[in-house]
């Protein structure tokens, strides 16, 4: 298996909770752009990035995650995400913030020059699960020590 960084990169899949299907599909549909795939009365599949992430109707499931200190911040444990260019992350952000989403983290630059500085922010979709988007300005430091 490789241990490095390359492109293009295989989809993943991602199944999570939410309580409303309605609600994930405005959420990631309308608001973060996620063309939807499959669905349905059930779950949906949505288009994340190339990636195949599905909102499961588990209500029982749904909700907040422990936190851990990252530089500073408490970081949701249980999160998922993706990698963006700066100029995408930037994009992002500023669609995020003239939506009023309210950020568990605020956009920031972190690790700022250390290895594996990164532009960041965490925010929860209405069922409480954590979205992070992230950037580096040099992708290689993706995985650098």
């Amino acid at each position: 298996m490789p241990t490095t960084f390359t492109a293009p990169l295989a989809p993943f899949h991602l199944a999570f909770p939410v309580n409303d299907l309605a609600e994930a599909r405005k959420f990631y549909g309308e608001l973060l752009g996620c063309s939807e795939g499959r669905s349905s009365p059930e779950w949906i599949d949505f288009n994340f990035y190339g990636h195949q992430i599905v909102a499961h109707l588990a209500p029982s499931e749904a909700g907040a995650s422990q936190r851990n200190a990252v530089d500073g911040h408490g970081v949701p444990v249980r999160h998922f995400g993706v990698v963006l260019s700066m100029d995408e992350w930037n994009t992002a952000a500023d669609r995020l913030r003239a939506a009023g989403v309210q950020f568990v983290i605020e956009p920031y630059i972190r690790f700022k020059g250390e290895v594996g500085e990164q532009a960041t922010m965490f925010f929860t979709d209405p069922s409480g699960n954590a979205v992070e988007m992230k950037a580096f300005a040099n992708i290689d430091m993706l995985f650098a020590k």
